[in-house]
């Protein structure tokens, strides 16, 4: 099984910036994408952006010119830096990862456990 462990978030002011960090490790025999989604109290998970393997980026529109993802291939690690937070950013960050953990295995989603994320002054 693939396990994900997120780092980065905390609190921090609007207009401020934060970093947060997600190694994925365990049975890994390739991993073709990987990502960040949020969920603030009362609302759906949402979209925030995916990486692809090659480097191909997807972006929440909510989010574009603000947050730029990232990838490290060589640790099967993925980047999210934040700018100009708003408070309306405050959500618990879910990293994901597209991956299969055996050469055999079917391509699944896997997700971790999730890091707050909290943008107030």
């Amino acid at each position: 099984q693939v396990q994900l462990m997120e780092s980065g978030g905390g609190l921090v002011q609007p207009g401020g910036s934060l970093r947060l960090s997600c190694a994925a490790s365990g049975r890994i025999f390739s991993i073709n994408a990987m990502g960040w989604y949020r969920q603030a109290p009362g609302k759906q998970r949402e979209l925030v952006a995916t990486i692809t393997r090659v480097g191909s980026t997807n972006y929440a529109d909510s989010v574009k010119g603000r947050f730029t993802i990232s990838g490290d291939n060589s640790k099967n690690t993925v980047y999210l830096q934040m700018t100009s937070l708003k408070p309306e950013d405050t959500a618990v960050y879910h990293c994901y990862c597209n991956a299969k953990s055996t050469r055999y295995a079917i391509t699944r989603d896997y997700w971790g456990q999730g890091t707050q994320v909290t943008v107030s002054s």
